[in-house]
């Protein structure tokens, strides 16, 4: 950072970033955090992901849906895929619990973050108290 921005200086985080900081903080330390209050900046993010996104953000931890189901709730019975394809680009992981949704049936299903499927059930297992 410091090679590209020679000028910039470190400072602490804005008061409603630091809170979101804390709060993924404690989740991934294993306790209980509600992060459906952070603000997020969805310029630039199109128009499908935002609406798959907004709808992941109404899962309460511990609860899941299916790819199919978000799809339902966008009136788009058959995007299933597409609703994978965008939490799989999903740039605000965590905020936005694409961690909360599995494939039909309950199966566990992919996850494009950094440690795979062994990431989403530890995150499931968070915030279901296990």
């Amino acid at each position: 950072m410091l090679q590209r921005f020679p000028a910039a200086a470190e400072t602490p985080p804005p008061h409603k970033v630091q809170l979101a900081i804390d709060g993924i903080v404690a989740l991934l330390q294993g306790e209980p955090s509600d992060l459906s209050a952070i603000a997020l900046d969805m310029e630039g993010v199109a128009p499908f992901h935002r609406r798959v996104y907004e709808v992941a953000r109404t899962i309460p931890p511990g609860k899941t849906l299916a790819y199919g189901d978000i799809a339902a709730r966008l009136g788009a019975a058959r995007a299933a895929r597409a609703v994978g394809q965008a939490l799989g680009h999903n740039p605000f992981p965590i905020v936005v619990p694409c961690h909360r949704v599995v494939a039909a049936g309950g199966k566990i299903g992919g996850f494009s973050a950094h440690g795979g499927t062994a990431t989403k059930r530890r995150m499931l297992a968070i915030e279901a108290g296990e």
